[in-house]
C-alpha cells in the first residue's frame, strides 16, 4: 500500500468536532434559557472547555503529522530519492570511524571529531568548516565510514 492509500481519519475527525462545537453553540444561543450576562458566562466556560480539547486534538494531529512526514522523508532517503547524504547515519564504533577520518585527514583533531548521540549536526558543521566541504559531502563520508 503506497502512502497515498493510507486511510487518515485525523482530519475527518477534527473537522466533525469543529463541527459539533459550532453547532452546540449555535443551538444554545438559541435555546438559553438565561438572560444576558448569565448566558455569556455559560458560554464562555464552555468554549473554555472545548479549546481545551480543541487544542489537545490539535497538538495530537501536529505530532502525527510530523512522525508520519519524518517516515516519509527516511523511506525518500533509503531510496536513494533525496541526494547523497541527507541523512547522517552512524554506525559502528565511533572510535574506529574516528581513526579512519585522522588516517584520510591529517588536520582533523580529537576536538573536531567530539561527537555525542543526538549531535551529529554539530560535528557535521565542524568537519565542513575544518574540510571545506559541503554537507551532502560531509554527511555522505560519514555515512561511508
Amino acid at each position: 500500500m503506497s502512502y497515498h492509500e493510507e486511510e487518515d481519519n485525523s482530519g475527518k475527525i477534527l473537522l466533525a468536532a469543529l463541527a459539533g462545537a459550532g453547532a452546540g453553540i449555535i443551538a444554545g444561543l438559541l435555546m438559553a434559557p438565561d438572560k444576558g450576562k448569565a448566558t455569556r458566562e455559560k458560554l464562555g466556560a464552555t468554549a473554555t472547555k472545548y479549546s481545551g480539547q480543541l487544542g489537545e486534538q490539535l497538538s495530537k494531529y501536529g505530532e502525527d503529522l510530523d512522525s508520519r512526514f519524518k517516515g516519509y522523508i527516511e523511506k525518500l532517503e533509503d531510496l536513494g530519492l533525496t541526494g547523497a547524504g541527507s541523512k547522517l547515519k552512524l554506525k559502528g564504533n565511533w572510535d574506529e570511524a574516528k581513526g579512519k577520518l585522522k588516517q584520510q585527514y591529517a588536520q582533523l583533531t580529537d576536538e573536531d571529531l567530539e561527537y555525542a548521540e543526538g549531535q551529529g549536526d554539530e560535528l557535521v558543521g565542524r568537519l565542513q568548516n575544518k574540510l571545506g566541504k559541503a554537507k551532502s559531502e560531509v554527511v555522505k563520508l560519514l555515512n561511508d565510514l
